[in-house]
């Protein structure tokens, strides 16, 4: 395991057992956290993004925000849906972030996860073309996206412009340099996998995949990684890809922990479902004294195949608990994960 980051959904509710009780409080906190994660020495602070929820949603902002108040840490998303995106304004928008970043910017971008509401891409004016679906919609965003991140020139130049251009065709701007290698796909099967190899994308791994053997979760996981690096490989690339899984991975160091999490250990195995009628596992959480956490972490196949962990946190509990979370695994888990 190379890096160490967190990821976040950014859930807030109104509810006074709730410590992020609005919009803004979820925004405010995830700025705080990720600049007390960077004082912790974490490697990255990455951000869910969610549609017509009381979740975070819009990310370039955010983004901005972290970066303009971090200096070393990587900033990232997990992820962008995006069928709901206009791949030139996105490129503007992520281009403005990663300058302001220093070049950290690291976006997942997807096809997306089950909606709040039904189609609400058909809300952001995004209509899948004659014959296609809201997930081929959603590669030919990314396409387009990941063409235009390349900074090559392809608009014709008004013979009267109000400013003066530089020769030849132009590009969006501001461009930042390098983007598009920190690009990173959200995939759920092999075969998606496999397809962000080709397109020449990073993978990032979640907590659930598409049950295609009946294997345990990390097992599963684990195949799809082998075989997107297969496929880089055949692809021929230049540069190493990178390849990031999430957990939920909590150490009990005191009776706020065991009574919070304590019960997931008793409880913690692969879970099943259905999603868009397809049937996903989903990966058991980890919650178990440093020791025994070590142990159970290392007979993670997945991890081990892995360059990069993001650690879901618990949002709603606040930043000083979750630093606590994050500060306990760091001390307590991550050396003997091989982490520094």
């Amino acid at each position: 395991m190379k890096k160490l980051g967190f990821l976040s959904f950014g859930h807030w509710t109104p509810s006074p057992h709730s410590g992020t009780r609005s919009a803004s409080d979820a925004l405010l906190q995830s700025i705080d956290l990720a600049v007390a994660a960077e004082e912790l020495g974490m490697d990255g602070a990455y951000f869910r993004v969610h549609h017509f929820a009381r979740q975070l949603a819009s990310p370039f902002p955010l983004l901005s925000a972290i970066g303009a108040r971090t200096e070393r840490i990587e900033i990232g998303t997990g992820v962008i849906d995006m069928r709901y995106e206009n791949p030139p304004y996105m490129v503007e928008d992520a281009g403005a972030a990663d300058l302001i970043s220093g070049g950290r910017l690291q976006l997942g971008i997807s096809r997306g996860s089950p909606e709040q509401v039904i189609d609400g891409w058909r809300h952001f004016g995004m209509e899948p073309g004659e014959k296609e679906t809201d997930q081929d919609m959603a590669r030919k965003s990314t396409e387009a996206f990941l063409r235009l991140l390349s900074g090559n020139g392809f608009a014709k130049p008004h013979p009267r412009p109000m400013f003066p251009n530089p020769p030849g065709l132009l590009r969006l701007e501001p461009h930042s340099e390098g983007l598009r290698e920190r690009i990173w796909w959200g995939s759920a099967s092999n075969a998606t996998a496999v397809w962000a190899a080709e397109m020449g994308m990073n993978l990032q791994s979640s907590t659930l995949k598409w049950d295609e053997t009946g294997e345990p979760f990390h097992v599963q996981q684990a195949r799809q990684i082998r075989a997107y690096r297969e496929a880089w490989k055949e692809a021929g690339h230049a540069r190493e890809p990178r390849v990031s899984v999430s957990r939920s991975i909590f150490a009990l160091m005191d009776d706020r922990d065991r009574h919070y999490f304590g019960a997931e250990g008793s409880r913690a195995k692969d879970e099943t479902g259905v999603i868009d009628e397809t049937t996903a596992i989903f990966g058991r959480s980890y919650a178990a004294e440093p020791d025994r956490l070590v142990d159970l972490l290392k007979a993670d196949e997945a991890i081990a195949e892995a360059d990069t962990l993001l650690l879901t946190v618990p949002n709603q509990l606040g930043v000083d608990y979750n630093v606590h979370v994050l500060q306990s695994l760091l001390e307590h888990v991550a050396p003997g994960m091989g982490w520094r």
